[in-house]
């Protein structure tokens, strides 16, 4: 049929009679309202199921039966004769013009949508394609549809003669894209906007398994590969995808069976619990049709307890046989609806609409029988008499399912295009009346506008609407401002409300672009307020993360343990992460614990028993001092050299005091001088028994006769001795300090609950150079003890001083593995044991046998006992 109306229109245009026109197609609901300019619309609001035209008949004779009405989207017609009448009001706009309109319908169907396009253009009530036949009649712009495949089965007629189409239904620009339609604009954003809008809300509540339905056409084709890759993008999978047919059409019942059981076998799926329904509204209602056919009292689908997503050309519509139907399964749906604002005076407008209330209105006296399911008495033989309608029936008693005293979305819509056609022709007017003014002595006449003539001004159209909202055009002839999320509430009165639970504009301000106020949105019953669920399988709990399974869509995985040292605080996270360096894992790997410092405290046990120790031979070696120094001249203290004696008592007294450096938590000065400190003190005292014991073996060779070893009897050996021996551990600590300090550090990962303090030593080789020059005067002492132990002497001290130094030897070797083996606090426990060993066993072995005959054997402590002990 297209084909050869496409012949016709290539034809110049001819003018004809009225009476001659053959009545080719009578389309039974249209709405004409005369002026001076005309704006035509083409709803989406009424359906016939038709026959196939087989050509063995007229197809006007039995093309339509009985109509079935969305009484919901009679608002769409209502909007364009209250935006007509409040323009016509208005002085100041288009002031000597008068508006009308002529509104037909689509009637769901290619070939309808092509007649009634044609209608517009070419005819009142009759037409012929390419002749006009009414002269008064001037159209100058035409809004419409809803879908995208209305709009552009109404593009491929009106973009012949550049007449402006103003579509008020959401649709990707890219199918726009197959052939470039110059003259097609768009009242709604562009239906990408809502996808990114889609995927945001899913993504807000964590829902990755979804379930998808769709119309069955190319836009829900394309919808489907769209989502698709989105979903992978994003982490989501499909759980399942559905078509249903646009408009059914079944030949028996069984057809409607095999339909039903095929779309309704995923609702069973208790996993996927977030379904996304695109589509036009017919969509919807066949669907609620299955669910009803396959669970006629809700039962099963109650228990489910889905979440319905609609997009924007989906909206919830009710036909006459469904207004019984209990349709609480739909509580708590989210849909994405065009974005409107109240409109003043639009409510009262509904509110006087009467069967009688104007002429000329084809669709009012269906849609008011099917609303308030009554007859009028000249209708009563089409339908079943189910009450007579008396015209006095209230709009705002029909539930918002059949339809809505408040401004829907793409009524919205249809007002701001009505009035973009109106500023567009005040533009021209305009324009007009300024070269009438530039041309005032000449002969000027104006012309009716043209219809492609608007292009150019709608393309740069710009004004506030009586909502105070701005409306223009981009680039690509869309209009902005997103879309709305509304929650759908359903009541046991079988009706529901829409509220406004957020919004999706991807113009606004950052941070704005996505809103959600998820405390205002009332799930399904028996949930409340907590969020639905739809993953493919159980969220992963804290502590885990997600692995991958090997077979199935990537959306489905296991859960596993993280690893050690790795913890997970969220659920269904994809990876475990490290802790911070100053915390570690719990025992269940789901959140940081903060690490305890570890350093040797005087307050703990060990701190607090290691730092008595350390008094305690303080003052037994001040003790001993004080005995030294009270019976300082009695034979036993001065035959083992006094000097000496003093300075082995002192420095051992300052090697129990240097412990106290090890303690508490390091600083910047107890680091630098702990272990400097501690080597140039243990050193005077290895010194000082080094000393100790070549005096011995000095005088032992000294009395052989001739020898010239009796001018270093004395003092001056020793101090040398002593001084020699201090001045090379005085030179490694120097060479330390001056090239690499201590310095306080953190050990954070040797122990995994705690953090060491503790003492870098700078440089460990000189850390261990001065430890080992220790042992090495320690060992020299104990050989040299070990030949003198035997020489007659009088308190010879070489066989005390043997034992000493073998203890010494003893701890500081076995200190080294030691060391290197333990930890924190432990380490320098280790070190400070060492010395306190290491300092008694010289106290001890050296000084225990003289203090015995000072303080218990005074009567060996005598010249007499001293020579008899020398024969």
């Amino acid at each position: 049929m297209l084909p050869l109306l496409v012949l016709l229109f290539l034809l110049p245009p001819m003018v004809c009679r009225l009476d001659d026109v053959t009545n080719l197609l009578l389309v039974p609901h249209e709405w004409y309202q005369p002026g001076d300019l005309i704006i035509g619309a083409i709803t989406s609001q009424i359906f016939y199921v038709f026959s196939e035209i087989l050509f063995k008949e007229h197809p006007s004779q039995k093309m339509f039966e009985v109509p079935q009405m969305l009484t919901k989207f009679y608002q769409h017609t209502i909007a364009v004769a209250f935006a007509v009448r409040e323009i016509n009001e208005n002085p100041k706009i288009l002031p000597n013009v008068t508006l009308g309109f002529h509104i037909h319908d689509s009637y769901y169907d290619a070939r309808m949508t092509y007649c009634s396009t044609l209608g517009l253009l070419f005819k009142l009530h009759r037409f012929v394609p390419n002749y006009k036949c009414d002269t008064q009649k001037n159209l100058i712009a035409i809004i419409g549809g809803l879908g995208s495949d209305t709009s552009f089965h109404m593009a491929d007629i009106l973009d012949l003669y550049s007449i402006p189409q103003l579509t008020y239904g959401s649709f990707p620009s890219k199918e726009s894209n197959k052939r470039q339609v110059t003259s097609l604009y768009h009242m709604v954003p562009n239906e990408t906007q809502e996808y990114m809008g889609i995927i945001t809300l899913l993504k807000h509540f964590g829902w990755t398994w979804i379930g998808l339905f769709t119309v069955n056409d190319n836009s829900g084709e394309h919808f489907l590969r769209t989502m698709e890759s989105l979903f992978y993008q994003n982490g989501m999978c499909s759980a399942f995808t559905r078509q249903i047919p646009h408009v059914p059409h079944f030949n028996e019942i069984g057809d409607v069976l095999d339909l039903a059981s095929n779309i309704y076998i995923p609702f069973t799926d208790d996993k996927a619990s977030t379904f996304i329904i695109y589509g036009e509204s017919l969509t919807l209602t066949w669907l609620t049709v299955i669910i009803v056919m396959r669970d006629p009292i809700n039962n099963e689908i109650m228990s489910l307890r889905k979440v319905w997503i609609l997009t924007t050309q989906t909206d919830f519509v009710l036909v006459g046989f469904q207004r019984g139907w209990d349709l609480q399964f739909f509580q708590g749906t989210i849909a994405f609806s065009s974005h409107s604002k109240e409109l003043t005076g639009f409510k009262h407008f509904l509110e006087v609409a009467k069967p009688y209330w104007t002429s000329g209105n084809g669709f009012l006296k269906d849609f008011w029988e099917q609303a308030f399911d009554c007859t009028f008495p000249t209708l009563h033989e089409r339908t079943k008499v189910n009450e007579t309608c008396t015209g006095e029936e209230r709009l705002e008693s029909l539930p918002e399912p059949l339809f809505e005293m408040s401004v829907a979305g793409h009524s919205y819509s249809i007002y701001n295009a009505v009035y973009v056609v109106a500023h567009a022709l005040q533009a021209i007017y305009s324009t007009r009346m300024k070269d009438r003014i530039m041309l005032r002595y000449k002969r000027f006449e104006l012309q009716e506008p043209q219809p492609w003539q608007l292009h150019s001004f709608l393309q740069r159209i710009y004004f506030n609407n009586s909502a105070k909202e701005t409306v223009s055009f981009n680039d690509k002839r869309e209009i902005g401002g997103g879309f709305d999320i509304m929650n759908f509430v359903t009541f046991p009165n079988k009706s529901f409300r829409q509220v406004k639970v957020g919004w999706v504009d991807p113009e606004a301000l950052e941070g704005k672009e996505f809103i959600i106020h998820e405390d205002m949105i009332v799930w399904y019953n028996g949930i409340h307020q907590v969020v639905p669920i739809s993953v493919c399988n159980d969220y992963c709990h804290p502590g885990n993360q997600k692995k991958r399974k090997e077979e199935g869509k990537f959306c489905c995985y296991d859960c596993v343990p993280c690893p050690e040292g790795k913890i997970s605080n969220q659920s269904d996270m994809d990876d475990c992460f490290m802790c911070p360096e100053d915390q570690y894992p719990n025992k269940n790997k789901n959140r940081c614990v903060a690490k305890t410092l570890n350093f040797l405290s005087y307050e703990e046990p060990l701190g607090i028993s290691l730092a008595s120790i350390a008094i305690s031979f303080s003052l037994v070696t001040t003790f001993v001092l004080a005995i030294f120094i009270k019976h300082r001249n009695t034979p036993i203290v001065k035959a083992n050299n006094r000097d000496l004696t003093y300075i082995l008592l002192v420095s051992l007294l300052l090697c129990f005091l240097s412990s106290f450096l090890f303690f508490g938590q390091p600083g910047k000065v107890t680091c630098l001088l702990r272990q400097p400190t501690f080597g140039i003190i243990f050193s005077v005292a290895i010194s000082c028994v080094l000393a100790k014991t070549n005096t011995v073996v000095v005088a032992f060779m000294a009395t052989e006769p001739g020898s010239c070893m009796r001018k270093w009897v004395g003092k001056r050996l020793s101090h040398s001795i002593v001084l020699f021996c201090c001045v090379i551990q005085v030179s490694i600590c120097i060479v330390w300090l001056s090239t690499s300090q201590p310095f306080p550090d953190l050990d954070m990962h040797s122990v995994t609950e705690e953090i060491i303090l503790q003492c870098n030593e700078g440089s460990i080789a000189m850390f261990y150079c001065g430890l080992g020059y220790m042992g090495l005067l320690a060992f020299i002492s104990f050989i040299v003890a070990f030949i003198a132990r035997r020489l007659p002497d009088s308190f010879n001290e070489a066989k005390f001083i043997t034992f000493s130094m073998l203890l010494f030897c003893s701890v500081w070797l076995s200190f080294i593995p030691t060391f290197l083996s333990t930890k924190g606090k432990y380490m320098v426990a280790v070190e400070i044991f060492s010395i306190l060993v290491s300092s008694a066993g010289l106290l001890g072995c050296i000084f225990a046998p003289k203090c015995y005959i000072i303080v218990l054997k005074p009567e060996l402590n005598s010249r007499e006992q001293l020579r008899r002990r020398k024969n």
